[in-house]
């Protein structure tokens, strides 16, 4: 798979984050190394269960796409 990632050298450190799964982030000294760290946060991030709790429930929200929804009148 492949995941969306901002990167950037600031500082003499390459860091970036995936957009597509918010959480895993990296700072590294290469950019080789930072797109590796990004991959391996990415699958630690798949591959972690998460619990539910007692009656949690999983919902679903829906986001209106930013170019078709009404202006907003406080501009």
């Amino acid at each position: 798979m492949k995941y969306r990632a901002i990167i950037k050298k600031t500082d003499g450190l390459w860091i970036g984050w995936l957009v597509d799964l918010p959480g895993v982030n990296a700072q590294e000294r290469t950019k080789e190394e930072l797109l590796k760290s990004l991959a391996i946060g990415a699958e630690d991030m798949l591959a972690t269960q998460v619990p539910f709790e007692p009656g949690g429930q999983m919902a679903m929200v829906e986001v209106p796409d930013p170019g078709s929804g009404p202006k907003d009148s406080r501009a």
